[in-house]
């Protein structure tokens, strides 16, 4: 009766099917929907009110749920570069109120290498970074990416106990833990006394800091960051490369002030603006904003921008 059943009614249940893949396909897109977990991750708004307004956005709370997995981050394709082809250690160094610690890639061969330092996204030093630095590694660097979330145990499972503890962060303090990194690499004798930045959402706009806080750093670049204070931006001594998502209008809101303060401070700097993709789009763990053409592109920039500064 069952496999009666079946045939019976197949091409109705094909039907059925394709409308809930459509209809999901075009939830998937909705604007709306990015900039709701954007919100979400960028502001201290409960879980419980992030799953409400996502379910009628998305008409019911099913369907919300259904998309939570195209929403949130999959560590399954973090992986990229593998740790057997370099030379990786976890290390730590002492930071402003404690040990920091850190993760550390560079080519294989006993050499002295620039530094790289990759500063991760709100969600502490997770599987993606790590893949990162060693993007960064696998291009002739030391590679370093510090954990923030140091101070309070590391980065836990669970993204958004991350997001939470990042809000307990010292603003100062954390600042201070990422410009002692550049205390901590003369000791190395695998560094080579060049040294420049790269930092994603958070970490983009502590690359921004850095630039104004570490005279010795000669190169800083901001995916998606929040921007200095204009009065801050004649202190920074390194080229500057910018690369924002042309969706995100919560970070571009601060373009026009820090541009206008880089040009007049004469800084070198770059600017890309990647038109219809969003925030995140670097992120190749977050299924509805990672923009691969954009990724890429931004990515060669970045290491075109540190092979001309860094060396």
């Amino acid at each position: 009766m069952k496999l009666l059943y079946q045939q019976k009614h197949a091409p109705s249940l094909a039907r059925y099917k394709f409308a809930i893949l459509a209809f999901t396909k075009s939830v998937y897109m909705d604007q709306q929907i990015i900039n709701l977990y954007d919100e979400y991750t960028h502001k201290p708004l409960s879980r419980q009110e992030f799953l409400g307004r996502l379910a009628k956005l998305a008409g019911s709370t099913t369907a919300a749920m259904a998309l939570l997995p195209m929403l949130e981050l999959n560590y399954a394709h973090a992986s990229t570069v593998q740790e057997a082809d370099l030379f990786t250690e976890r290390i730590s160094y002492p930071g402003a109120k404690g040990d920091m610690q850190a993760y550390v890639a560079r080519p294989k061969k006993e050499a002295k290498y620039p530094a790289i330092i990759v500063i991760h996204e709100n969600r502490g030093l997770n599987a993606h970074i790590e893949d990162v630095t060693r993007r960064a590694a696998n291009a002739g660097y030391l590679a370093i990416a510090p954990n923030a979330l140091s101070p309070l145990g590391g980065t836990p499972a669970n993204e958004d106990d991350a997001r939470t503890l990042f809000q307990q962060l010292n603003a100062e303090d954390s600042l201070l833990n990422f410009i002692k990194v550049f205390d901590y690499l003369p000791g190395r004798n695998d560094y080579n006394g060049h040294a420049g930045c790269v930092g994603f959402c958070w970490g983009g706009s502590m690359a921004n800091k850095l630039a104004v806080n570490v005279p010795s750093l000669q190169a800083a670049v901001a995916f998606y960051g929040g921007q200095p204070n204009a009065a801050d931006v004649p202190k920074i001594k390194a080229a500057v490369q910018l690369h924002y998502a042309g969706l995100d209008e919560r970070v571009n809101a601060g373009i026009p002030a820090y541009e206008e303060a880089l040009k007049k401070a004469g800084i070198t700097y770059e600017k890309y603006i990647y038109e219809g993709v969003n925030h995140a789009f670097h992120n190749d763990t977050a299924p509805t904003r990672y923009n691969e053409a954009a990724a890429k592109l931004a990515w060669q920039r970045t290491m075109d921008f540190f092979a001309k500064y860094v060396k």
